[in-house]
Formats: C-alpha cells, structure tokens, sequence
C-alpha cells in the first residue's frame, strides 16, 4: 500500500549536471503558479497569507514559489508559514522552524492533538480525521490573526487523483478547486500548485536541498482513502507511461 508521507523516491545528494536543470525547471514551475493565480485570481494587493507548511516536497516547493514571487510581484502581499505538530512521537517541526528562520520567512508551530484523537477512535478514517483537524486549525489560526488567505500544497496530480477517486469510488465528478470561499466568507482556500506535475514539485524540493521532515502517523497510508489512492495514482502513472512511449510527450 502507497505511503503519502513515505520518503521520497530521489534519496541522493543531486550532482552538478542535476542542478544544471533547476533554473530551466524553476521557471516551468514559476510560469504555471503564475498563471494560475493570474487566471483564478488567487492573490491580490494587500493579501495576507498563511502557507501550510508540513515538511513535505509540496509545501516547500509552495512557499519557495510564493515567497519568490512576494519578492518579484508588483503587488504587495505577505507570505507567513504555518506548521501543525499532531503530537505523533516521530514528528519533529523544528527543522522546518529552521529553514524558514534561515529565510527571513515568519512561521509559527501549532499544536493540535491529533495523535490523541486516533488513537482513541481507532474505528475513524486516520488520514481523513487527520486532514480535516489539521486545516480546521489553519482555518482559526488564519481567522484570528487576519490572514485572508490560507494556501495549501495540492498539485495537478491530487487534483486529477480526487477527480477519479469520487467518480469512481462515489458516482460525482468533483475535485478540489484552485481558490474555494467557505460559506461564511471567513476563510479563502487557494491552491496556486494546481496546475504543477507532482515529478516537478519532488524534483525541484530536491534540487533545493530542502529537509523532508516525515509526519510520524504510525497509521499513515492505512485508510480506505489513502488505498484508493493508490490505486488511482498506479492507474494515473501506467496512462502516463503508455501515452508518453505512444506520443513520444
């Protein structure tokens, strides 16, 4: 069974002739945040945003990318990052802390009892339980300290992955959207990966040399959800392989 939070599969240190290809991948990678933001409207002047920031290849690559773009954009808007520490005994954020203090990047650790809530509920989906507690938290945070927006890590591949995964497994044709208002208008959802590859964000995390800091669930990947998962995500990548040796992409 797939492992989200398993290591990533590019272990090595990169050599030179890898890092040659960065400036070519970053800019790929800066050209598709940018157009999505320009065509969802993800951004504007005056925004305040909070980066949920687990450690993982797709939300370093998100902050790299935004923090990049704060800098270059010729509207004004904050980029901060935030880390939830479930209390899972392998889970440690101050490598993350570190980074983002290395890069003058305002970040905040917050607590969230997530490892007590599995493990005495051990009938609940884990990794659902687990992603609804962690962006509720992100949500008050965001709330109470007046970030309008919160942006989380999801790339095209976890787009495309939602989209069979519900019309498969529930019937509906439905994925998550690049920019979601909650209904009370409190908490502005925005996803600026959305239109990036996965291979692209893993690689470029790499290039970058940023830590990969693992969750700690013991029960990481266990669920139905995160089995059916991977099952959408072999399916995905064995189209991917075929059309690439059939078109030659």
């Amino acid at each position: 069974m797939s492992n989200p939070c398993a290591l990533p599969s590019i272990a090595l240190p990169p050599t030179e002739a890898d890092l040659k290809a960065l400036p070519k991948l970053e800019e790929r990678i800066r050209r598709r945040v940018g157009m999505a933001i320009h065509e969802f409207g993800l951004i504007q002047e005056g925004d305040r945003i909070l980066v949920g920031l687990s450690g993982g290849k797709d939300s370093w690559a998100l902050l790299d990318v935004l923090e990049s773009l704060r800098r270059r954009a010729p509207i004004r808007f904050e980029v901060h990052g935030a880390t939830i520490d479930p209390g899972f005994p392998g889970y440690n954020p101050d490598r993350i802390a570190e980074v983002c203090e290395a890069k003058g990047i305002p970040h905040v650790i917050l607590g969230a009892p997530i490892d007590t809530l599995v493990r005495r509920k051990p009938d609940i989906t884990p990794c659902a339980i687990c992603s609804r507690l962690r962006r509720g938290v992100l949500y008050s945070y965001a709330k109470e300290h007046r970030f309008n927006k919160l942006a989380l890590g999801h790339h095209l591949d976890d787009l495309i992955e939602t989209l069979l995964i519900n019309q498969f497994f529930e019937g509906r044709l439905s994925t998550m959207p690049l920019k979601l208002v909650s209904d009370d208008g409190g908490n502005t959802v925005i996803r600026p990966l959305g239109t990036c590859e996965e291979e692209d964000l893993r690689r470029f995390a790499w290039l970058k040399g940023y830590p990969f800091v693992p969750c700690g669930c013991p029960l990481c990947g266990a669920s139905v959800l995160e089995s059916r998962r991977a099952q959408i995500k072999e399916l995905v990548a064995t189209r991917r392989e075929y059309l690439s040796r059939r078109f030659e992409i």
